[in-house]
């Protein structure tokens, strides 16, 4: 990848973190914590967002992605427990997000010959 696209990736990560973690934790609420179905909805369209977001990536394979978006997924979702619900990672959650970001780095922007 073109190194001066990196900073745009790593952006359209976040964001699609944003609206996929946000658009689960929305549905949760509206089922698990009886908030109702407009959560519910909510969370379906977050969702469906997130999926929009991640096509705008600049490599063209889904797969390769994908793959990457799961580290991204994984130090996202401890985050967004954190601000959320007050949830406390320990070290082995925050050593298990860095391994994780560590191998989204290595997939989406590991230097290759394509």
């Amino acid at each position: 990848m073109d190194p001066t696209l990196i900073p745009r990736s790593v952006l359209l990560f976040v964001v699609a973190a944003l609206f996929e973690i946000g658009g689960a934790w929305l549905v949760w609420q509206g089922l698990r914590e009886q908030r109702g179905w407009l959560w519910v909805g909510l969370g379906v369209i977050a969702l469906g967002l997130y999926g929009v977001v991640a096509t705008l990536q600049p490599d063209a394979n889904f797969g390769r992605i994908l793959a990457a978006y799961g580290g991204v997924f994984v130090a996202g979702s401890i985050a967004w427990g954190m601000v959320a619900d007050g949830y406390r990672p320990d070290r082995w959650d925050v050593a298990g997000a860095l391994i994780c970001l560590g191998g989204m780095a290595v997939i989406m922007y590991g230097p290759r010959g394509d």
